[in-house]
Parts: structure tokens; C-alpha cells; sequence
């Protein structure tokens, strides 16, 4: 048998072997994973998508209690982040329009049943 089969053997066992172990002997588990652990990216598309809801929908109410599982910081500051990173990062125009929306409405929001 050549020396380079034999070797390509090799790699491919330790190919497979390392596959069936990661995925079926010691899988990664998340557990418990916060919302508030998020990339700063995906942080703000979550915004974004609250944003969108909240403009079919104007419920401000719902719209903050979604941003706050988000972290511990006020809506208006998790929607002012989002903002801010959309503008530094180029998102489209009508994205940016939905969090301002958002992000102005939120500054004047008073809670209605208390802070959420």
C-alpha cells in the first residue's frame, strides 16, 4: 500500500472520528442563554424586528417590553444602541426609519402599569 494512501486514511479516520465525537459523543449544549448576551448585530435586528411590529401595530407598551428582555437598561437607550449601530454600519433607509420611529416614541413613553 503507498505511503499517501495510508496517510489519507489516517486523515480521514481522524476526520470522522472527531465529527461523530463532537456531534453524537460530547454535542455543545446552550443552556439558559440571555437575550442580553447577543452580538451587538444581532442585538439590533431584534430591535428592528420590534421596531416593524410596532409600526403595524403602534402598541408602545408591547413594543418596550419586548426591548426589555434586551437587557437591563431602558427601552429607549436599547432602541437609541440599535439606532446608533445601524447608522454606523449602513443599514437601509427604511430600517432606519423604523427605529427612529421607535426610538423617538420611546423617549416620551410613560409606562402604563409601571416600569416593565
Amino acid at each position: 500500500m503507498p505511503r499517501w494512501l495510508k496517510f489519507l486514511i489516517t486523515v480521514a479516520l481522524g476526520i470522522t472520528a472527531g465529527l461523530v465525537y463532537g456531534w453524537v459523543v460530547s454535542p455543545v449544549e446552550y443552556v439558559d442563554i440571555a437575550p442580553e448576551s447577543l452580538r451587538i448585530d444581532y442585538r439590533t435586528d431584534t430591535v428592528l424586528m420590534a421596531a416593524t411590529i410596532y409600526h403595524a401595530d403602534q402598541d408602545i407598551d408591547a413594543a418596550a417590553r419586548r426591548l426589555t428582555m434586551l437587557g437591563s437598561d431602558p427601552p429607549a437607550a436599547i432602541a437609541l444602541q440599535a439606532l446608533t449601530y445601524a447608522f454606523e454600519n449602513n443599514y437601509p433607509e427604511p430600517d432606519i426609519i423604523l427605529l427612529q420611529e421607535l426610538a423617538a416614541d420611546l423617549q416620551t413613553w410613560q409606562p402604563a402599569g409601571g416600569v416593565p
